[in-house]
């Protein structure tokens, strides 16, 4: 299963006006996807905090989670550039059937499953924007245009809560913590034996009202997920 977003910038969280040189987003598709696929690992690895040594590995990992995303039904990619890329970010549709959930720690909230099952959902994997851009709001720009291209009801993502600045970032985008969800760690990336602790985020995109205040639509039909 694929990861939490990987990266975000230190300021992510602020003003989502963007600079007098405005940095354009574009969609790519799969095939465009795959064909830029090296250049996407330059920007994930040009923006990482990897360690010496750590960088070859690092880019790996994520050359193989693009390849496992980019063959999912549903899979949007969106860059940003001026000049050069500045940043990117993608994700899918979440499985009716509700297995991107596996391993949420307790019974996932009503409100969600009901959206899982109705085909409301949509997760983003990945968010990488270069530590050089000027638009300091581009983090935030791309994941909202992500969710709104697929016009969403629920985004979802998960973030390694040991990254304080991503979580933080998420949560001051307006992004609720649900829980912990437990999954096995990437063995290019850590121990295979140490399963990585994520926190589930979710960002309701339907208007808020008395009656539902988190936003979240319930749906007469539903379907457990495994």
């Amino acid at each position: 299963m694929t990861g939490p977003p990987r990266r975000v910038p230190p300021g992510g969280g602020g003003s989502t006006s963007p600079p007098a040189h405005a940095v354009r987003l574009r969609r790519l598709n799969r095939w465009q996807a795959e064909t830029l696929r090296e250049d996407l690992a330059d920007l994930y690895v040009e923006s990482s905090r990897a360690q010496p040594g750590q960088g070859y590995r690092g880019r790996q990992a994520f050359l193989r989670r693009l390849a496992d995303d980019i063959r999912r039904p549903g899979f949007a990619l969106l860059i940003a550039e001026d000049t050069a890329f500045a940043g990117c970010a993608y994700g899918f549709p979440v499985p009716r059937e509700g297995t991107w959930w596996r391993g949420f720690d307790g019974p996932l909230p009503q409100g969600i499953e009901q959206l899982t099952a109705s085909g409301h959902v949509f997760a983003i994997t990945e968010i990488v924007v270069h530590p050089h851009t000027d638009d300091h709001g581009l983090a935030r720009r791309l994941q909202e245009r992500l969710l709104a291209d697929h016009h969403a009801s629920l985004g979802a993502t998960l973030v390694d809560q040991a990254d304080a600045p991503v979580f933080d970032a998420f949560l001051s985008w307006g992004w609720h913590d649900i829980g912990a969800v437990r999954r096995p760690s990437d063995p290019m990336v850590l121990r295979p034996s140490a399963p990585v602790l994520l926190r589930a985020l979710v960002l309701p995109l339907r208007p808020r009202t008395s009656a539902r205040p988190d936003g979240l639509a319930h749906e007469n039909r539903t379907q457990r997920p495994d």
